[in-house]
């Protein structure tokens, strides 16, 4: 199953995944190294985790994280001007 969490902000889409995995936020943090304050933080949309906060939140909740760096399309038509 594919769950496409882009139009969700990191914390909903870590939320979302946690609940559909049935596992509780300490677990999430057990199984992470993340705290639990931490994660409730993220979760709820008070946190701004680092990079390597985030990847470890997502890899033990089995999601890829991506990201994506791409010119907006208003600045590419006017590198074609």
């Amino acid at each position: 199953m594919v769950n496409n969490y882009q139009q969700s902000s990191l914390g909903e889409a870590i939320h979302q995944r946690r609940r559909s995995l049935r596992i509780t936020q300490s677990l999430l943090a057990d199984i992470s190294g993340v705290g639990r304050h931490t994660i409730t933080d993220i979760e709820s949309g008070r946190g701004n985790p680092t990079l390597a906060v985030a990847q470890k939140l997502l890899s033990a909740l089995g999601l890829k994280f991506v990201i994506e760096v791409s010119t907006p399309p208003e600045a590419q038509s006017k590198e074609c001007s």
